[in-house]
């Protein structure tokens, strides 16, 4: 790898003796790694079996690569992550039944770690400003099995408008400049140039500063980055500090090979050593910082924004009696005991909301909570992410099915079966992993699986 000169010489003079190490840290191979999902039924025992050993200070972490095509990953048992990204969500730590904002989501890894901690319970907003990135980030919720989970596409300073002083923890995975991720992402090399920290920290501190303004009093701010630069890590953290004075840094319990911050690298703070700093030359992953704050503001009255015009308010649609009729006789039979929060509709699709009302108005929604499934002609049909969030023993009706039925489900084939069952709707099980939903048609499943999925 052909590092800039302006980056070695700046990272000589900051690393002092340790600079040679870690440079050539930077050219040795990247680690992959995976977690294991602790919403589903049991263990990815074929991607375990596969995998290079634990992640020791993730619980659900694991080493190795995953095939995008086994049953495992589709299904949303595992999610691939970069190792050293794991440690953020374990320092977010959100419990079950808080409101938690993953305010810089996509691509979603870090976004399925935390409704995984909060055993989807509770409200879980994740935001990604750019469109076509928070439809992957959505599309990955839905694969982990997300129910509590509501996608927006907003700036930092709309959503602010929205959720004054609303959110218990508050993740800022913040844009940067990328040099932790070098040897893993090398076109990210292409971007980098002296000035560029220093550009992508003001835009840092403008995300923050929406941040603030949507965290509780005794809420819990983490602020991550995948840079070494002092300029959008520590220098930031020193910048929050002086100017939210009720702001204080939170001990981060460390594991082996983790360094503390560098108060010498901004203000000489000591309190900025309770920061940590993962370098690939201490320990196997990428380069991280993560930060982790507390709010001490005294409880006050959240600031009044006047009301956005700019916009087209989101207005609720609830089913009509006829398509809540469908809904019901589909939910009798499959999943008797769900309780849907608020089902509201998005022109024919329908979603459990688990956000209030008001919160919706005037956002750009993608994903408003789980999504059940499409009203058609006189008929419902249950969709791929319902089955996905649902585990096997929650349904009624369900259909076993081997690996190689699995196989022609995905490839969009019907499966033809001998049990003398009666027909309807099944959720499809293969291994212990809800796969998805079939109607039964004398012997014959038909295939629900989503064309743009099938492969």
């Amino acid at each position: 790898m052909q590092l800039p000169d302006e980056f070695v010489t700046k990272y000589k003079k900051l690393m002092g003796a340790e600079a040679s190490e870690f440079l050539a840290a930077l050219n040795q191979p990247s680690y992959s790694g995976f977690r294991e999902n602790p919403l589903k039924n049991g263990h990815p025992t074929s991607a375990i079996n596969q995998s290079a050993g634990k992640v020791p200070y993730v619980s659900t972490g694991y080493y190795g690569q995953v095939n995008g095509k086994s049953l495992d990953h589709v299904t949303g048992w595992v999610y691939s992550q970069e190792p050293s990204a794991m440690f953020v969500g374990e320092v977010v730590d959100p419990q079950p039944g808080e409101r938690v904002l993953d305010l810089c989501a996509a691509p979603g890894g870090k976004t399925t770690h935390l409704i995984g901690k909060m055993n989807n319970e509770g409200l879980l907003v994740a935001n990604e400003i750019f469109p076509k990135r928070a439809k992957i980030l959505a599309e990955n919720l839905e694969r982990w099995g997300a129910k509590n989970a509501v996608v927006t596409s907003e700036s930092p300073a709309d959503l602010e408008k929205q959720f004054p002083q609303y959110f218990d923890r508050i993740l800022v995975d913040a844009p940067c400049s990328g040099e932790g991720m070098f040897r893993k992402e090398p076109a990210g090399i292409e971007y980098w140039s002296p000035d560029y920290p220093a550009e992508c920290a003001n835009r840092q501190q403008k995300i923050l500063a929406s941040a603030m303004k949507m965290l509780k009093p005794g809420g819990v701010l983490v602020y991550s980055t995948c840079t070494f630069a002092p300029e959008e890590d520590e220098q930031n953290i020193s910048w929050l500090l002086n100017n939210y004075p009720h702001l204080e840094l939170m001990p981060i319990k460390k594991a082996a090979g983790m360094d503390d911050g560098r108060p010498e690298w901004a203000d000489n703070n000591s309190d900025l050593e309770k920061t940590v700093r993962l370098f690939p030359h201490h320990i196997k992953g990428e380069g991280h910082f993560i930060a982790k704050l507390i709010n001490k503001t005294p409880v006050a009255v959240p600031e009044k924004y006047k009301k956005k015009n700019k916009r087209k308010k989101q207005s609720i649609v609830r089913p009509d009696k006829t398509q809540l009729k469908l809904f019901e006789q589909f939910q009798t039979k499959v999943f008797p005991n769900y309780q849907p929060h608020q089902l509201i509709l998005f022109g024919d699709q329908l979603y459990d909301l688990p956000l209030e009302e008001d919160k919706m108005a005037g956002l750009n929604v993608l994903r408003p909570g789980l999504h059940l499934g499409t009203f058609k002609k006189n008929r419902f049909e249950p969709s791929l992410a319902w089955a996905l969030a649902s585990l096997p023993d929650e349904a009624e009706q369900v259909i076993e099915v081997d690996e190689d039925q699995w196989r022609q489900y995905v490839h969009g084939d019907v499966i033809n079966i001998v049990d003398n069952q009666a027909n309807g709707w099944y959720l499809l099980v293969c291994n212990r992993h809800s796969a998805g939903f079939g109607k039964l048609v004398n012997g014959t499943v038909k295939n629900f699986y989503p064309k743009g999925l099938r492969f």
